[in-house]
């Protein structure tokens, strides 16, 4: 393996190089959030709950722009990105196909209608559509989900400032989670979105400098293209019809549509920028302009996964354990890019722990939204506006508190990006099949839409949890691309992969791609809120501004149907 008698623990250790330079720039990131949220919480302080959680529904749009943007590229993204194609390849990539029809789909069906109706929180809309069961429902499923993704997106950053460092992640999660608790608790929307902005500059700015001096090192674009090449990294998604093909053309563009359109048209953490603008076509605006952003983002971190594998062409530290876990293989990049150029590891580690402050901050920031939206007022007495202000702080507080505590659990788990996808896909499914039928389907009752909401929840998790089941176990595997180490400079006991299971002993639903999830979930609900809703000869008549723009014109020309006959049948 090699001539020197060194092990990979002692070369790990040997590449941490987190000098004093790259702590001051970390501590200078979080001390700009920190000042952010002090600027808002005292010197412009938010005059009523409307401030706090929606900006006054004043919000520039630029800011906001990058705020949705930061907010949807957290840290798992960042890590998660570089390693789904340093082992898988390039096909990943085409799930972009299903952002250009969510785009589509949200700036001329969902913002129409929720932007209209100025809500605070999005489930409002399916109290108005169905009744209070269906609000229920959908906050139900979002606080669970964010509950559950909250913590991941704590816990990636802290992996690599742990690869970086070698400071333990207990330490360092705390520290940074009582900053972000402390800005987003006393700033509101308005210290997200500023913070935000920052954040999304020093994510940008760190990735974009490890790709440039990464492949200036490693002999250039063309030696990053050829060793892909050669490995059969770079390639197109499988023109397969099978669902159970982890990426096919099927997959990354029907599939992706809804995973999209689930992760932000019924998210109330990604909803809440777009309705605290002042006009509907400012917030169209934004749809486009986040679809750019984010789009720009992962190609930047599709390229990196790229450099990795042409960086470590001979010598994979997934195979030697150089790196412990998958989602460190970006931060072990930038430990030897930056071996020699004191403080820019501590940029690349500001630069993630801001996508995951921007992710964690909203959704302390929506969660404060729901709670006291859907589960206070409808049920509760009205409080004074002290009163609301200390009850949604103390749920920014409360919660972030949780988040820090289920970190501990999230480090017992692998690879975080299709962990997390598929989490969000179960959860996200039905919901997402219940404001397609709100918002397109009038004849669908509440009855029929909570009971296709609950079957549908049940089903998307089932699948999800016997699918992830099965990778665990080792049941359900996925053919990696080649990887080498002949050349490696240290001593290690190669990874040794565990007997071949057939895939024949896992059912064919449980090996369903990933990205069929949130579909699954979606038609599940619609097919059987429709089926009970057959039983109505009739639906009963919702304000139109309920529907969509094209259901409104339906509705309007139906009623002027109606009017002609029922004055022809009195003549």
């Amino acid at each position: 393996m090699a001539d020197e008698e060194i092990d990979v623990a002692t070369f790990r250790r040997s590449m941490q190089h987190f000098g004093w330079i790259d702590y001051s720039i970390f501590v200078l990131m979080l001390t700009v959030c920190g000042g952010i949220g002090v600027y808002f919480g005292f010197v412009k302080k938010q005059k009523s709950t409307q401030d706090y959680l929606l900006g006054g529904r004043n919000m520039n749009s630029v800011p906001v722009c990058f705020s949705l943007v930061a907010s949807y590229i957290s840290g798992i993204s960042l890590l998660g990105t570089p390693t789904e194609l340093y082992v898988y390849g390039t096909s990943y990539l085409f799930f972009m196909i299903g952002a250009f029809l969510m785009a589509f789909t949200i700036a001329n069906t969902f913002l129409p209608v929720l932007h209209e109706l100025r809500l605070t929180s999005v489930y409002e809309y399916l109290e108005l559509r169905y009744d209070k069961r269906l609000r229920v429902f959908g906050s139900v499923i979002f606080s669970v989900y964010l509950m559950a993704w909250l913590p991941i997106v704590v816990y990636v950053p802290a992996l690599a400032f742990n690869q970086v460092t070698g400071v333990n992640i207990h330490i360092v999660t705390p520290i940074v989670c009582c900053v972000c608790i402390f800005y987003t608790s006393l700033g509101g929307l308005k210290a997200v979105v500023w913070t935000d902005v920052i954040q999304t500059i020093v994510m940008v700015g760190a990735m974009i400098l490890v790709i440039i001096k990464g492949t200036v090192n490693v002999g250039g674009f063309q030696t990053v293209l050829e060793r892909n090449w050669n490995t059969d990294r770079l390639e197109f998604p499988s023109y397969s019809f099978d669902l159970t093909v982890r990426h096919s053309v099927l997959s990354v563009s029907i599939g992706s549509t809804f995973y999209w359109i689930g992760n932000i048209a019924v998210n109330q953490s990604m909803m809440q920028r777009f309705l605290s603008l002042p006009e509907l076509k400012l917030s169209k605006r934004v749809v486009w302009g986040f679809l750019f952003g984010v789009s720009l983002i992962i190609i930047i971190c599709a390229y990196s996964g790229l450099l990795a594998f042409a960086w470590y062409y001979e010598c994979d530290p997934l195979n030697s354990r150089l790196a412990l876990a998958k989602d460190q293989l970006l931060p072990l990049l930038v430990m030897d890019v930056f071996s020699e150029w004191k403080g820019l590891s501590g940029l690349f580690v500001a630069g993630v722990f801001s996508a995951a402050l921007s992710s964690l901050s909203t959704g302390l920031n929506s969660m404060a939204a729901v709670v006291l939206e859907d589960f206070w007022k409808p049920f509760f007495k009205k409080l004074t506006h002290r009163q609301t202000q200390v009850m949604i702080r103390a749920v920014v507080v409360i919660l972030g508190a949780i988040c820090v505590g289920l970190v501990f659990v999230v480090e017992k788990l692998g690879s975080v990006l299709q962990l997390t996808m598929s989490l969000s896909s179960a959860s996200m499914g039905p919901l997402t099949g219940v404001f397609l039928m709100g918002i397109f389907l009038p004849f669908i009752d509440s009855t029929s839409a909570l009971t296709g909401g609950i079957l549908g929840l049940t089903s998307s998790w089932w699948l999800a949890l016997q699918s992830q089941i099965a990778q665990a176990s080792g049941a359900l595997r996925f053919d990696e691309k080649p990887r080498f180490t002949q050349n490696c400079t240290y001593l290690f006991e190669p990874v040794v992969d565990k007997e071949e299971s057939l895939d024949r002993e896992v059912s064919y639903w449980y090996r369903i791609s990933y990205l069929w999830f949130t579909a699954f979930g979606c038609m599940i609900t619609i097919l059987i809120a429709c089926l009970l809703s057959l039983r109505h000869t009739s639906y009963v008549h919702r304000d139109p501004k309920l529907f969509a723009p094209v259901v409104r014109r339906w509705l309007r020309k139906n009623s002027k149907v109606k009017e002609n006959i029922d004055l022809n049948s009195q003549s």
